[in-house]
């Protein structure tokens, strides 16, 4: 199985022919720009590439009246004053006699990748389209859209394949109104659409494309929207919406399918969007995504409006399909106030319909939304935060490139050969060490311990380690002899930060200390999972019980692990299960493939021998890139662990400002330690 890239360049046909400066935009050579950078990058090359066929009317029956889908094909056969007239009875749409044939295609092009990924033909993959379609309704084209190309992917897959949970992730930065009135009453697609609002003031200028708006009937809590009030939102801003908000109800939806209205007008330098991530950021959502569904992700094209910008998100989402590693997000991870505000809006709007919000939810503010009176645009030039956006980019645009993917994927260290059988093919076995006289040298720190066997088992994982700290290998996982995981984690922290590692997070589990002789320097961020009670020892050595519930357990890795390793920023990651860790192996799965993105895939898995064969198989699926097991059905929270979360987040928010899921309180201020 691998990547789909669904194409046809007969969707580069239609253009505007008449002069409109609201449409211009909306170009054929959006899908050049975009294919030419997979092609230069090699990624085009790395993907299943399926031609698009067109879709039957009846297919576009499935959301479409008779009447409309008429209408369109009679675009054909009119000439350039009937299609401008015919234009103008829509909002921000433009005909051209090739539009019934390139939308079709589009359609088409989302069906072909759905079955693609439902019949086990790939795992994933990109429909490289146009025109958009997620502002398209049953009877009307709407912004640059004619047919809504993921909303008919949605109802193919329950009508075709019977799925009964489908999620639509809409990051393009306008409102997809067309998905949400298609779905509004219907629980078992759950809509998610972050977009620019600006209480009201930003295009399509609707009341529901706020927070309140949640669906109607028995698909109340099924629409969730986030609107941004301000522009200029980065990557954590974005960050904090998926940790937050989206993930939370994902897991406790639990997809059977995840479709992705990607649209990139909500990156760096766009015209329309104003806003600040990069096109790195579009990496880690997509890797957050992929622990959903089984990793089955369809992902169409939107929006994206300046060339470049779109080309380089564009390759950044498909880099990642195909498993490649996530490149380092650069910047300070602190989400504005702004961000802070809508998110806490949401979270308040949807807590009466999600059990995994009402364990999170926060103190009530006033209301962060409103629609005005009036429904004027601010002006360009009455906002600095684009220009600086737009400058940033052209920097940007030269440095940045697709990280180099190891030669290597996954390598073991084994302490007892014979596990091996356990292992997925792919794996690589580390063989015996040649740092014979490095090993002897680490091991006499703890000479009681490594002895025979084990420092054999020693010099395995300081060559693993040491490959993946030279690039050769994207990440591994280390077994340790019995009674040696703590030396051996000890060990592998000192051989990092004297080998250059700048900052390294480790996440221990179980009857694991951290090394009394470590520096409390920031370098290394100590994170414990294990029985005893929360604590904070310093902004780098925290504690915090293992949830027994799935909703604690996932509240713990979605609010407190990975807000804490995407503010630090860790070179490496260091994720050692000790004696009595207490994890079922899908909760390991998933942890291990969530830590994955935060230090660019560069992660070292450190278990027991005794735990082998139950656990190496599964943690080598999921560092190769297949994504992890369910947990199962959703718990709650138990009160215990709810009150053990808001109390290390309550400590800790000062410093790691990425644990916030809610705007401070006018006039506070707290300065980062």
């Amino acid at each position: 199985m691998g990547t789909a890239l669904v194409y046809h360049e007969d969707m580069t046909a239609t253009r505007l022919l008449w002069d409109d400066p609201e449409c211009e935009i909306e170009c054929p050579e959006r899908l050049t720009a975009a294919l030419d950078g997979l092609r230069q990058r090699g990624l085009q090359q790395r993907c299943l590439c399926l031609t698009a066929c067109e879709a039957s009317e009846e297919e576009l029956g499935m959301v479409h009246s008779p009447e409309y889908v008429a209408l369109v094909r009679r675009t054909q056969t009119l000439d350039k004053e009937e299609l401008q007239a015919l234009s103008k009875q829509f909002d921000a749409v433009y005909f051209h006699p090739n539009t019934f044939h390139c939308a079709r295609l589009a359609v088409g092009a989302a069906l072909q990748l759905v079955d693609a990924v439902l019949t086990g033909a790939v795992h994933n993959g990109l429909a490289l389209v146009r025109p958009p379609g997620h502002h398209s309704q049953k009877e009307a084209a709407n912004g640059f859209c004619v047919f809504n190309n993921v909303a008919i992917a949605a109802k193919h897959a329950k009508q075709k394949y019977g799925l009964q949970r489908i999620l639509i992730v809409d990051w393009d930065i306008h409102h997809g109104q067309g998905i949400q009135y298609i779905f509004d009453d219907d629980p078992s697609v759950l809509y998610f659409s972050w977009h620019r609002y600006e209480h009201g003031r930003f295009w399509p200028f609707l009341q529901e494309s706020d927070a309140h708006a949640v669906g109607q009937g028995q698909g109340q809590g099924f629409t969730v929207n986030l609107p941004w009030n301000q522009v200029g939102m980065g990557n954590a801003d974005y960050l904090a919406a998926f940790l937050h908000v989206l993930l939370p109800l994902a897991f406790e939806f639990d997809p059977e399918l995840v479709l992705v209205s990607a649209g990139f007008d909500s990156a760096i330098g766009d015209p329309e969007g104003r806003m600040r991530a990069t096109p790195e950021c579009f990496a880690h959502l997509t890797q957050l995504m992929q622990v959903l569904a089984g990793g089955r992700i369809c992902a169409v094209l939107e929006g994206g409006y300046h060339l470049e910008s779109l080309a380089q998100s564009v390759c950044m989402m498909v880099q990642t399909l195909l498993g490649d590693p996530t490149p380092p997000l650069l910047g300070l991870m602190v989400p504005c106030q702004s961000a802070l505000e809508s998110i806490q809006s949401v979270q308040t709007a949807q807590a009466p319909h999600w059990t995994s919000l009402q364990q999170n939810v926060a103190p009530v503010l006033g209301p962060s939304t409103r629609f005005p009176e009036g429904r004027s645009l601010p002006l360009l030039a009455e906002n600095p935060t684009y220009e600086a956006a737009e400058a940033a980019l052209s920097p940007l645009q030269g440095e940045l490139c697709l990280r180099p993917t190891p030669p290597i994927c996954t390598a073991v260290a084994l302490a007892v050969p014979g596990a091996a059988l356990a292992l997925p093919p792919g794996v690589l076995l580390q063989e015996e060490s040649a740092l014979r006289e490095e090993t002897e040298a680490w091991a006499r720190l703890h000479k009681s311990l490594f002895q025979d066997e084990s420092l054999v088992a020693l010099g395995k994982i300081l060559c693993l380690l040491g490959g993946i700290l030279d690039g050769q290998v994207r990440n591994g996982i280390a077994v340790t002899a019995a009674l040696a995981t703590a030396a051996t984690v000890e060990v592998i922290i000192q051989r990092c930060l004297s080998h250059g590692a700048q900052r390294l997070l480790c996440v221990a589990l179980g009857q694991l200390d951290r090394p009394l002789d470590l520096a409390d320097d920031g370098r290394v961020l100590w994170l414990n999972i294990r029985g005893k009670e929360a604590a904070v020892e310093s902004m780098f050595h925290i504690s915090t019980p293992l949830p027994q519930t799935t909703g604690g357990f996932l509240s713990c890795i979605l609010g407190l692990v990975l807000p804490l390793a995407y503010g630090f920023q860790p070179d490496v990651v260091l994720m050692a299960l000790g004696p009595a860790h207490g994890l079922q192996n899908a909760q390991a799965a998933l942890l291990a493939s969530v830590l994955r993105g935060p230090a660019g895939g560069r992660i070292l898995a450190v278990v027991e021998e005794e735990s082998i064969l139950q656990l190496a198989r599964t943690l080598a699926q999921v560092l190769l890139g297949e994504a992890p097991p369910s947990l199962g059905p959703f718990l709650m929270a138990s009160p215990e662990e709810i009150r053990a979360l808001r109390l290390l987040k309550a400590q800790l928010e000062p410093r790691w400002k990425l644990l916030q899921a809610a705007a401070p309180p006018p006039g506070s201020c707290s300065p980062i330690a």
